[in-house]
Formats: structure tokens, C-alpha cells, sequence
């Protein structure tokens, strides 16, 4: 049988139409949610915020998304669950947990639902902040490597060791890029803004370059390698720049394709270019969020962490929309001011 869900009101940030930015975001008092069949209630303790969110909020969705208004963004989720919906069986309230709610979203509020389906359990030896880095961001590396051909395991025989470049490397996909690459045993290099040289070095990068440098800006090597993969988290970068710097048979796997990318990915296609470029698109699977889990659990991914509380989201989402934020932005409901 279901648990019933909580009555009354909750605390939320949301907004009411399209544009406005952070000033858009509003204080308010709504519902709890109920959950239908197949999802869970979530009492919220983080967020995350992704390019999508704001995306939304400027329109680039229109009409489709945000599906109505006024909108509770926020679709990376981490919590614990309080009730079940109808046909939930391998949940049940009191588990931590984290889960992925795209489109739908509902993260910056002190409940939410999510699709039961995409919910996986989060152990206690990450955190809720660590748990909602994961279900867009990481998994989007983890897409990334993969799309190019870049192993995770650094025991699999049946793939060298490779040259990858990661660029926008202190970013929310790209820091998370970095070390996985790094853990699969390739040779990395990774692009960024001279603040963060430091960091990604840190998170295992082998090169850093300042993409403000006119190094950076060809996409350089430092040691002169070409790339067998690049993780492309940047925008504004042509095609002409990536392709002198490929190795025979390189590719570049772009996570924001744009028409041009998809222009140029069917051009490929067509001439047999056997340099090609991917553009991504993720949905994410548990499978995938219990594999993060799993290696965060281990010490082996750290997510890179700038946190607000509830009190301060429109603080987190104007840095997010910067395009400028270090790692991932987190909003965590029990934050102090």
C-alpha cells in the first residue's frame, strides 16, 4: 500500500513566465506535491542547477517547455522519500535517495516528486550535495567518454590509452569529464580560465590551458599530441579549430549542438570524413546514477561543489547563468544564510 504524503504548504522558488533571470525567481508558498502512480515524493535536501534551467527560463523551449507556468525549476534531485505512488515497490520511505525529474523539475522546493524510475538509493557516505552533482552532469560525461570511445577501465585491453581534451574543464560536465578520463588511465588535456589552471590539474588533467591564451584558443597541446576524443562543454568553437587538432580518427563529441554541429556531423556522414564530430543528447538512466553513486562512495569522483542555501537560489542561479560558475552550483535546503 502507498504512503500517504504529507499535507500543507512547503517552501519554493519559482517563476512565472519566460525571461527575467534571477530577478525572475520567486519566494512562495505552494502545495506539497502528491505522488501518481510509479513516482516518490522526495523530502528535498539538494539541488543542482544545469544550462537547461535557465535555458528554459529565456525561452530556448518554447512552447513545449516549461510545459506551464508558474515553473519550479531544478530537475536534479537528492532527498529522501517520504511517500510511495501507486505500483513503487523497491522504495520505500526513509531511503536516501537521488533522482533525475526532466522536464517536469520541482528541485528548488522542500518536496518533489520524481519518477521512481530514475530514482536510485545514495548511500551515507555521499552527501546530498555530492548525490544532486550527478544525475545530469555526470552522467553527461560519462555519455560524453563513452560516445568517443573512451574506456573507463584502464584494465580493458581492447582500448589504448588515448588523448583527450576536455574543454570548459571546471564546468559542472567538464570537471567531471576530467576525471573520469583520468581514470580510465588517458593522457588528459583540459581548457579553462586561468583561475581554475590549478584546479583541474588537481582533478587529474595532465595539461591545462587558459582558453584566453591564443594556445588555448587553438586547442594546443602544450606536448604537441593530437586528440583521439575531445569532451566539448564550451560553446562558440567551429569545427575549423577542432580539426588540426585531431588525431586520424578523432572525435569531438559536443554536449550543446547547436544546427551547425548537426549540420556538420551529416556532412561527416555523407564524405565518410573519418575525423567526425557527435552532438549529445542524454536522458538519463539509474543505471547510470548507481554507477556515480557508486564511484563517489569510493573516493573516486569528487564533485566539485559551490553551494547556496534555498534563502539565496536566485544568488546560485545568476552565477549558473554567468556561464562562469566553478563545478556545480547546489542549492541545499537545510543551507545556513
Amino acid at each position: 500500500m502507498a504512503a500517504a504524503p504529507p499535507s500543507g504548504t512547503m517552501r519554493a522558488v519559482q517563476y512565472d513566465g519566460y525571461g527575467g533571470g534571477a530577478q525572475g525567481l520567486k519566494h512562495v508558498e505552494v502545495p506539497i506535491p502528491s505522488p501518481e502512480k510509479g513516482e516518490v515524493l522526495l523530502k528535498m535536501e539538494a539541488t543542482s542547477f544545469n544550462p537547461a534551467d535557465s535555458k528554459f527560463q529565456k525561452g530556448v523551449g518554447r512552447p513545449f517547455m516549461p510545459r506551464k507556468f508558474p515553473f519550479i525549476s531544478g530537475f536534479d534531485l537528492a532527498g529522501e522519500v517520504v511517500a510511495l505512488g501507486s505500483g513503487v515497490s523497491h522504495l520505500k520511505p526513509g531511503d536516501k535517495v537521488i533522482a533525475v525529474n526532466f522536464p517536469n523539475g520541482g528541485g528548488l522546493a522542500e518536496y518533489a516528486v520524481a519518477p521512481a524510475s530514475l530514482t536510485a538509493l545514495r548511500p551515507p557516505e555521499v552527501s546530498a550535495a555530492e548525490g544532486a552533482c550527478l544525475p545530469v552532469s555526470a552522467v553527461t560525461a560519462l555519455r560524453s567518454l563513452e560516445a568517443a570511445g573512451v574506456s573507463l577501465d584502464p584494465r580493458d585491453s581492447a582500448g589504448r590509452r588515448k588523448n583527450v581534451l576536455v574543454t570548459a574543464a571546471s564546468g559542472g560536465v567538464g570537471h567531471f569529464a576530467v576525471q573520469l578520463a583520468r581514470m580510465g588511465g588517458h593522457q588528459v588535456t583540459a581548457t579553462c580560465g586561468a583561475r581554475n589552471l590549478g584546479l583541474v590539474k588537481s582533478l587529474g588533467a595532465d595539461e591545462a590551458l587558459d582558453y584566453a591564451t591564443p594556445e588555448g584558443a587553438a586547442l594546443r597541446s602544450p606536448s604537441g599530441r593530437r586528440y583521439d576524443a575531445v569532451v566539448h562543454c564550451a560553446t562558440g568553437v567551429p569545427w575549423s579549430v577542432f580539426e588540426p587538432v585531431l588525431a586520424a580518427g578523432g572525435t569531438v563529441v559536443d554536449i550543446t549542438p547547436g544546427l551547425a554541429a548537426v549540420g556538420t556531423a551529416l556532412l561527416q556522414r555523407l564524405t565518410f570524413s573519418n575525423k567526425r564530430l557527435v552532438p549529445l543528447i542524454v536522458w538519463t538512466k539509474k543505471e547510470e546514477m548507481e554507477l556515480l553513486v557508486g564511484l563517489v562512495k569510493q573516493g573516486k569522483l569528487k564533485p566539485v561543489i559551490d553551494s547556496y542555501p534555498l534563502s539565496r537560489a536566485q544568488e546560485g542561479w545568476g552565477k549558473s547563468m554567468s556561464g562562469h560558475a566553478t563545478g556545480k552550483i547546489v542549492v541545499e535546503m537545510g543551507g545556513t544564510d
